[in-house]
């Protein structure tokens, strides 16, 4: 682990469960609401395919609608008011077990369960020991044990991690030398913890063990900020995305990236005098500008397709070189990319804006500037058969900063600028 600013034995604990005020129809029975404005899902077509429908005769164009709707369940609202920047739904656990998901914005770390009663109920709450944080993301994983933990980080670069068992701050790490934008733990290890950040670079901790194991960025890294990173199915290669138009992929099963794991986990600082070699990754296997013309903000695997988001109200889906080139064949200096299709919205062009995708891949949904929920159907076999709906509701018209679904998909949840949290469910 990097230097710190605070002694880990002295660290003073981080506050809990924070006086939050939640609105009156918290029972999630909605008596102050229409069943009409309740249950606003809009079923539209694809906005890019609207115009290729083949007609029959006069009439208008027969289309297949997705069998796809939400209803409103519940919302609630934190006391500070402040933008809820990051949602994670914890999808580490067993059957039967609660739902339980975080919320960041300001200076904290909100945890709720979803009851079956359609309630959002507060459990946990933590407070950073520092007024000026500002946390922007989260994300879940689980010790030696199986217990769970939180990873959270945000304005001033401290990542820290949260016991909700012990329920206290356990560890942090320095590093960056600026805010942290992103988490992403390894599919592979669950001690693995990516981060990407405003200093230009991503870096690779061992939480076990407390090391920084490798750093991405240097000469033909990102030349401005990193926003988002995500790790394919199979983490065998890291996709990142920032402020500077541009997409990078960085392969992890390289033998010197597979030893420095392996070392990070045998090194004991107690031990030796000498810190651990951290390897630094200068050059990505594969990189591009030819996909967005502004920030991008959001991206994410699609089995070996790409989905990323910039502030051009569109979701590009594209993957390396041709294709029916295989991920394996990327060359570091070959830039050639295939769109395979743009999914289109409306009223989204602020960047930081995530988009999600469900555990199996086959929902996809993003909130825009104005309350508005997109959902897209992509269990297609070709992208272009994907359909939308759109999800509102006359209460919520704020930015909608990030969006999840629980594991099955059956659930919705959005959080806002206004430090609201809602929840929609799918109607069978």
């Amino acid at each position: 682990m990097s230097d710190s600013e605070e002694s880990m034995s002295t660290m003073p604990v981080l506050q809990k469960r924070p006086k939050i005020s939640l609105p009156a129809n918290t029972d999630g029975s909605g008596d102050d609401q229409d069943d009409i404005s309740s249950t606003a899902s809009t079923i539209l077509d694809d906005i890019s395919e609207s115009s290729n429908v083949p007609r029959r005769g006069k009439g208008k164009p027969r289309i297949k609608r997705p069998k796809l709707q939400f209803r409103y369940i519940n919302h609630v609202k934190e006391d500070h008011g402040l933008p809820l920047f990051g949602l994670s739904i914890n999808q580490l656990t067993r059957e039967g077990d609660p739902i339980v998901f975080a919320t960041v914005g300001t200076n904290r770390v909100t945890l709720y369960e979803l009851q079956d009663s359609g309630k959002i109920k507060l459990l946990q709450a933590y407070i950073d020991p520092s007024t000026e944080e500002n946390f922007y993301c989260v994300a879940w994983s689980y010790d030696e044990v199986g217990l769970p933990l939180l990873a959270a980080a945000g304005l001033r670069g401290v990542i820290r991690i949260i016991s909700p068992v012990t329920m206290q701050c356990i560890k942090h790490f320095v590093g960056h030398g600026n805010a942290v934008n992103e988490l992403k733990f390894y599919p592979k290890d669950p001690n693995l913890l990516l981060s990407v950040s405003k200093d230009h670079t991503l870096r690779m901790w061992n939480i076990k063990t407390d090391v920084c194991v490798i750093i991405f960025g240097g000469v033909d890294g990102h030349r401005d900020e990193v926003l988002s990173a995500d790790f394919s199915i199979k983490g065998s290669i890291i996709v990142s995305c920032g402020m500077d138009h541009s997409l990078k992929m960085w392969k992890m099963d390289k033998e010197e990236l597979q030893a420095a794991i392996e070392s990070s986990y045998t090194y004991n600082s107690a031990k030796t005098n000498k810190p651990f070699p951290t390897v630094f990754q200068n050059f990505p296997d594969f990189s591009t500008r030819d996909v967005h013309r502004n920030y991008v903000d959001c991206v994410r695997w699609l089995g070996n397709f790409v989905l990323s988001k910039s502030c051009e109200n569109s979701i590009n889906c594209w993957k390396p070189g041709g294709l029916h080139d295989s991920l394996a064949d990327m060359k570091p200096h070959d830039n050639k990319v295939t769109i395979l299709h743009r999914f289109d919205y409306k009223e989204c062009d602020i960047w930081y804006m995530r988009f999600c995708l469900d555990f199996w891949q086959k929902l996809m949904a993003l909130g825009n500037q104005v309350g508005k929920i997109y959902v897209w159907d992509i269990d297609v076999d070709d992208p272009r058969e994907a359909r939308y709906i759109v999800i509102t509701h006359q209460k919520c018209y704020s930015p909608i900063r990030q969006t999840a679904f629980t594991r099955d998909g059956s659930i919705l949840l959005a959080v806002t600028d206004d430090a609201s949290i809602w929840r929609w469910e799918r109607v069978k």
